[in-house]
């Protein structure tokens, strides 16, 4: 399976992102896979975050933003660029460097 699919794959729900792990990590560490499942995990933790804010109004246009975030990142993962989220993509780059 070729770099592109598993950073594809990365950004198809957290199940996804688990198997996109394991193929990385089973098959061989590549750049690109390992760049775009720091990203996903970053969207995914935040994700969990914004759904336990008490205010709904917020929490919907917060899940909003974070969906445009996963939307430009699955078409940098499917043009093989490996393109930082606006704001937080070095953050999670940095934070997430293990992966």
């Amino acid at each position: 399976m070729n770099d592109k699919i598993k950073a594809i794959i990365a950004h198809i729900t957290f199940l996804g992102w688990l198997l996109a792990l394991i193929l990385n990590f089973v098959t061989r560490k590549t750049p690109l896979t390992s760049f775009y499942l720091r990203q996903t995990l970053g969207i995914f933790l935040a994700g969990m975050l914004v759904n336990m804010l008490p205010f709904r109004g917020l929490a919907v246009l917060l899940s909003l933003g974070l969906l445009a975030l996963l939307i430009y990142s699955l078409i940098g993962a499917i043009k093989e660029e490996q393109r930082e989220l606006p704001i937080v993509g070095r953050y999670f780059q940095e934070w997430f460097s293990f992966l």
